[in-house]
């Protein structure tokens, strides 16, 4: 029999959905498990015998260790706390944010947690960009930038508790010797040529980056994956989900990543501007910090590819990589003068 690593996706898929089962006797419910998506981490919508509704989250092997997934949680706590509308954990009967759970075919423990559902639609998404009108877009970006500088408030002013530990989107994990995603110039799929040009916007990155603020000011936790594809909407609502990637960085890297995937859609311009608006009815954002943006959008570029580099063997980066590449090129030819 081939391993878990060596069978398909499709396989895989089956092995995860029965390690899901066997994980809910933790919350004492029982319900039928659907697949929502499988990327990072592999998400279930449970719907219960009661008909309630959850979202349930099979974390990826080795990313995260217990403490920096409880520190996350424990921050997306702390952000319900201050009125920030984001999903929360569900509690195990033990008390516990998540539980281990392992069955034969998979080869690793892995962290399982059950958040609160949202309903919604996503705005979007990476492979299609925007999806809605004009209008819509600028309504959605608007409140993105709210809740973006809403999140920022509460972090910088919060203290994060004793063993609080989480990854860092700083000068070192974005263009380091080894960044938080792995050393994005050896994406094996690159060009000789594209990994030149990729290697001498790094170190124009590098140049700038290291004149930027630390500062609670300009730097605390963030979200860090404001994609498309993590923002759902409804009638009357905006909600971000997926704090998966949350960790230590600058305010502006935040807003380079809602921004990234969108930057060469027709509606781009809209959405940039109602973001940055948004943002400023709740926090500064003044135009000579926002004149770092194309640093933090290449450096957002970068961390994809290498994002690909340490994932390459999957279905799911082999996919994405040709995308990534030429997206981050793109980046860089359009931002590189400029620094």
């Amino acid at each position: 029999m081939n391993t878990f690593y060596q069978q398909s996706l499709e396989q895989q898929e089956e092995q995860l959905l029965r390690l899901a089962y066997s994980a809910l006797p933790a919350w004492g419910l029982e319900g039928t498990l659907s697949l929502i998506k499988h990327r990072e981490n592999a998400v279930y919508r449970l719907e219960t015998r009661d008909n309630q509704q959850y979202a349930l989250r099979i974390h990826r092997a080795n990313y995260h260790s217990n403490a920096s997934l409880h520190s996350e949680l424990s921050w997306v706590d702390a952000l319900q706390g201050c009125g920030i509308d984001v999903p929360n954990a569900i509690p195990t009967q033990n008390g516990e944010f998540f539980t281990i759970a392992s069955i034969a075919s998979v080869p690793e423990p892995r962290q399982i947690d059950l958040l609160s559902w949202v309903d919604g639609k996503q705005i979007g998404s990476v492979e299609d960009g925007l999806t809605d009108s004009p209008e819509q877009i600028r309504k959605n970006y608007y409140t993105i930038g709210e809740v973006a500088a809403q999140i920022h408030n509460q972090a910088s002013q919060w203290s994060t508790p004793k063993n609080f530990q989480r990854h860092s989107w700083d000068l070192d994990g974005l263009v380091g010797e080894q960044p938080f995603w792995g050393p994005f110039w050896d994406l094996q799929a690159l060009s000789t040529e594209q990994r030149n040009l990729i290697l001498k916007a790094r170190e124009a990155v590098r140049a700038e980056l290291k004149q930027l603020s630390t500062s609670p000011e300009d730097y605390s936790m963030i979200h860090a994956d404001l994609v498309p594809e993590n923002v759902l909407v409804t009638a009357n609502s905006v909600q971000i989900i997926d704090f998966d990637d949350a960790g230590f960085g600058w305010h502006l890297f935040e807003i380079a990543t809602a921004l990234y995937f969108i930057q060469f859609d027709p509606n781009y311009e809209t959405a940039k501007q109602a973001l940055i608006d948004g943002y400023r009815q709740h926090r500064p954002m003044p135009d000579e910090k926002l004149a770092h943006l194309p640093q933090l959008m290449m450096a957002r570029g970068f961390t994809y590819l290498g994002w690909a580099h340490t994932r390459q063997n999957t279905e799911t980066a082999q996919q994405f990589t040709p995308h990534l590449i030429d997206l981050c090129c793109k980046t860089i030819n359009q931002y590189l003068p400029l620094t």
